[in-house]
């Protein structure tokens, strides 16, 4: 049978980081085996919908290289693929009532006021009613007599209260639960919407999903799947429960961490490979333990059976370490369009901006760290005149005065301002004194830049500043080491 997987968000806001890995893995899974990745638009939540969120997943698939086969732009045959279209065909009543017929769903009545006085028990945290199948004992003419009066009714699926219930997961293994656990789920809400947990099983069965993907959350709802499918006679799909995905406090990782979604890297300067890549590695490893991988290798290599069990950590330290490799590796062309917004932030001079870019290409990590970098070509900032010593160099204020003093001169008469004429000029002035290079470049870089790091030699600053500005800041520095 071919692998057919499904990536199916709700458009509720951005793209979070967990739901773009579910949505590469099913990408992946698909695509390794030569099988269809389809994207279905899960919109019947109605009150959380976002205006905008259906572009953003558009988007971010097409940003991503995560090409899907079918999907409410592509008809494979199996449309619509947005739930609330599905639901104008009735396919979801008619399967609900199927079940009401087979004695494995009921019509439910009850009003708010009685499902407040249930019982409520705390599962995994959350509070919730646990419904005591009141409805379940109503007569077939109560009920159609409700029915024709009007009255607002669910349609609940019907779980057993004795025996076990066991579903197989590929990294869990099969899995046992006690059917008392199992509380009768709504299938159909009283707007007439289906829940998101009995859509999703009408959907991936009537679209053939051999392959169900998504957050390990989701393990404690998938008994009551599992008697779904029983309850049709549907074979059910191979599951694949993924782990959660933690910030360094082993927290679930959420919008207050500031990178919980794609939208949020890219806006702070992240490369979309770099991302696609690391969020591969985030619950997956290859057998060799290589950890860069373009898409088209990821589909070669990625076996979902060596999936991880246990939660990832999103490390945004060894993020921005593989964003920085990557943006090495960029073509230069490319890297520049991506680096020229930053560098307008803090240059508004008439400079060599392509220079300057040449110059940090291979010293950042995310794009943003570029005005940092170069804030001082647009102005000489202030600075402590101990930063022109430097043991190792073996320079102290007063040798960097003598320096300074001994070159201004030179450079005043200096009229090729190039990075070659330049480093001939303080080359042979340190082969004419006897000292090291250091002895002589870091009191100019120092001058020069005002800063203890820089993203370039003296020279190479001194070429991009022109002849003017490098003597007023050589004589800036000059008078600072004479006032200290």
């Amino acid at each position: 049978m071919k692998i057919r997987t499904r990536y199916a968000p709700s458009p509720t806001g951005r793209m979070h980081v967990g739901n773009l890995r579910s949505a590469l893995y099913e990408f992946l899974i698909a695509k390794h085996e030569g099988g269809d990745f389809m994207l279905r638009i899960e919109d019947t939540d109605q009150e959380r919908f976002v205006e905008g969120a259906t572009e953003i997943i558009y988007n971010t698939l097409q940003e991503t290289g995560l090409v899907h086969d079918e999907g409410p732009d592509k008809d494979g045959g199996y449309g619509p693929y947005v739930q609330s279209e599905r639901m104008k065909t009735g396919i979801y009543m008619k399967y609900a009532k199927e079940l009401v017929d087979k004695g494995e769903a009921y019509y439910c009545f009850c009003d708010k006021e009685r499902l407040a006085s249930l019982k409520t028990e705390v599962v995994e945290g959350k509070e919730i009613t646990i419904y005591d199948k009141h409805c379940l004992s109503l007569s077939k003419e109560e009920i159609e007599r409700n029915l024709a009066e009007g009255k607002p009714f669910v349609i609940r699926q019907n779980n057993p209260n004795t025996g076990t219930t066991t579903f197989h997961d590929e990294l869990y293994g099969d899995i046992t639960v006690e059917n008392a656990e199992l509380d009768d789920m709504i299938l159909i809400k009283t707007d007439g919407y289906p829940t998101y947990n009995f859509a999703n099983v009408v959907d991936d069965h009537t679209m053939n999903i051999t392959h169900v993907v998504r957050g390990n959350e989701y393990l404690s709802s998938s008994p009551k799947y599992q008697r779904l499918y029983d309850a049709f006679g549907w074979e059910s799909p191979v599951y694949v429960h993924l782990p959660l995905i933690t910030d360094e406090n082993h927290k679930k990782l959420s919008k207050r961490s500031g990178h919980s979604s794609f939208e949020d890297l890219l806006e702070q300067g992240f490369v979309t490979e770099a991302v696609v890549n690391y969020i591969a590695l985030l619950g997956w490893s290859p057998e060799d333990n290589r950890e860069f991988f373009t898409l088209e290798e990821l589909i070669k290599e990625f076996d979902y059976h060596r999936i991880n069990k246990s939660p990832s950590v999103f490390d945004i330290v060894k993020l921005r370490w593989m964003n920085g490799e990557y943006i090495k590796n960029m073509e230069f062309s490319k890297f520049y369009e991506k680096a020229l917004p930053e560098l307008k932030k803090a240059i508004t001079k008439d400079l060599n901006l392509e220079k300057i870019a040449t110059m940090v290409k291979t010293r950042i990590e995310v794009f943003p760290d570029i005005p940092a970098l170069v804030d001082f070509f647009e102005t000489l900032p202030e600075y402590d005149p101990e930063m022109y010593v430097h043991k190792k160099m073996k320079t102290t204020k007063e040798s960097s005065l003598q320096v300074l003093q001994d070159l201004l001169p030179i450079l005043e008469e200096q009229e090729d301002y190039s990075n070659d004429a330049l480093y001939s000029v303080l080359s042979r002035y340190v082969e004419e004194n006897g000292v090291k290079n250091g002895y002589v470049m870091w009191p100019v870089r120092t001058a020069v830049s005002g800063k203890q790091m820089t993203p370039a030699g003296a020279t190479e600053i001194m070429e991009i500043l022109g002849k003017e500005e490098t003597l007023v800041r050589i004589k800036k520095g000059i008078q600072l080491l004479q006032n200290a």
